[in-house]
């Protein structure tokens, strides 16, 4: 795969198709330049593995993460369980190792991991090594410039603005109309007010 600068890779799946996720992995973990990966709901099952490929994993504070042994279905004899069994413990171990090489945990402890189906928020994915951070709002930068006040909505802007108009009115009305305008001028004010 070619390209020409970073991407980011945002993430939200239950998970899927381990052989698929082992192509997707394969292709962000051979990308020339940084990969950085964002999850933002759930990343689970294959999700997860196709997550290890980042260069850096960011999850939302509101996010999960979940990783567990393969599954399949199987039909057949005896035989057929048993290569289905055998199987399994393969597709396990190549899963292992995308975990291993992101988290530099042992192969042991991400088994025992998987064997019970562990669930990890944002917090519980950084301390285990499968996220590197957790996404946050960028601050604003000191350059920016400030959003006009007048954009804002505020009380005071409100009654400096019925009271412009209400002067506007006072010289254009005739008597009658005039008493009419306040009125309703001076209830809005008094609306605004409680």
């Amino acid at each position: 795969m070619s390209g020409s600068g970073d991407i980011t890779v945002w993430i939200n799946s239950p998970g899927g198709d381990c052989i698929a996720a082992a192509q997707i992995y394969n292709m962000l973990l051979e990308y020339p330049h940084n990969v950085t990966v964002k999850i933002d709901g759930i990343a689970a099952s294959a999700a997860s593995v196709i997550a290890m490929a980042g260069t850096k994993v960011m999850m939302s504070p509101v996010s999960m993460m979940m990783i567990h042994n393969p599954a399949t279905i199987a039909f057949g004899d005896h035989n057929e369980m048993q290569k289905a069994i055998d199987m399994l413990a393969k597709v396990k171990e190549s899963i292992i190792n995308a975990y291993e090489y992101k988290t530099k945990r042992s192969r042991a402890k991400i088994a025992a991991l998987m064997e019970a189906e562990t669930w990890m928020d944002a917090h519980k994915a950084v301390e285990l090594g499968f996220a590197d951070g957790i996404l946050q709002r960028e601050e604003a930068a000191e350059n920016t410039e400030a959003v006009s006040v007048s954009m804002l909505y505020s009380k005071a802007a409100v009654v400096n603005s019925l009271m412009d108009k209400l002067a506007a009115k006072c010289k254009t009305k005739t008597p009658e109309k005039l008493g009419r305008s306040v009125d309703e001028l001076m209830e809005r004010l008094n609306l605004l007010k409680n």
